[in-house]
C-alpha cells in the first residue's frame, strides 16, 4: 500500500503529532553497566597435505594479514639455499618477516643422531637457530601472526624436539595466531588445533 501526500493526509498527520505532544527522551531504565569489548582470540590452525609444497595459500594470507597491519612472522625450517639465517631475515609489506635456515638446500633426510650438542651437524644448529627465534615470539607475544613451515616434517625428522615444539605452542598468547603447514603435523598438536584444512592428492 502506498500512502498518499495530498494535503489533507499532512493535516491529518499534524494533527496525530499534536495529539501526542512533542517528542521526548527515553527514560532511563537503570542500564548502568558499559558494553564489554571482547579482546581479539587467536587460534591454533594446521594447513596439512601428504605431500610437501602445501604452503602458497598460507603464505599469501600471511601477505594479506601484514598488508592489513599485523605483525607477522613466517619462518620456513627445511628451506634453504639463501644463505638467511636469523641475522638475514626478508622483510615483506614493512610487517612481515621471513625466515630460513642458513643451509645449503633444501632438506629431505634425517638428522644425523649426536647426544652431544657441541657436536651436532650444522644444518641441525641453524634449523634450531630458526625455532629460537619462533619460539622467544611465542613467548614474549610481539607478534599477531606466526606460520611455521614444515615445523612438523621438522620433528619428524629430528631436527626439532616434539616434546618442545608442544610445550611451546602451549604458552602462546591467547591473542596470537599460529599456523603450522605440511606433511607429519604430530598427533598432539593435531588435537590442540582451533582449525585443521587437511589437502588430499588426487588419485
Amino acid at each position: 500500500m502506498t500512502a498518499s501526500l495530498n494535503p489533507g493526509n499532512r493535516s491529518n498527520k499534524q494533527q496525530v503529532l499534536g495529539q501526542r505532544g512533542e517528542l521526548r527522551s527515553v527514560p532511563n531504565r537503570g542500564y548502568t553497566s558499559p558494553l564489554h569489548l571482547v579482546g581479539a582470540e587467536g587460534q591454533l590452525q594446521v594447513h596439512t597435505a601428504p605431500y610437501r609444497g602445501s604452503f602458497s595459500v598460507v603464505l599469501s594470507e600471511a601477505l594479506r594479514a601484514a598488508g592489513l597491519g599485523r605483525r607477522v612472522l613466517v619462518a620456513q625450517f627445511l628451506k634453504g639455499g639463501v644463505s638467511q639465517g636469523p641475522e638475514g631475515s626478508i622483510n615483506l609489506c614493512g610487517r612481515l618477516d621471513w625466515l630460513r635456515p642458513s643451509i645449503p638446500c633444501c632438506i629431505e633426510e634425517h638428522a644425523p643422531h649426536s647426544a652431544d650438542k657441541q657436536n651436532q651437524s650444522s644444518t641441525v644448529q641453524a634449523i634450531n637457530k630458526v625455532w629460537e627465534v619462533c619460539k622467544a615470539q611465542i613467548i614474549e607475544g610481539n607478534i599477531d601472526q606466526l606460520v611455521l613451515d614444515e615445523v612438523g616434517l621438522a620433528s619428524h625428522l629430528g631436527y626439532i624436539n616434539e616434546n618442545d615444539l608442544i610445550n611451546t605452542l602451549e604458552q602462546r598468547p591467547s591473542s596470537m595466531d599460529v599456523i603450522l603447514t605440511g606433511p607429519s603435523i604430530p598427533s598432539r598438536a593435531m588435537k590442540m588445533a582451533d582449525q585443521v584444512t587437511e589437502l588430499r592428492c588426487g588419485s
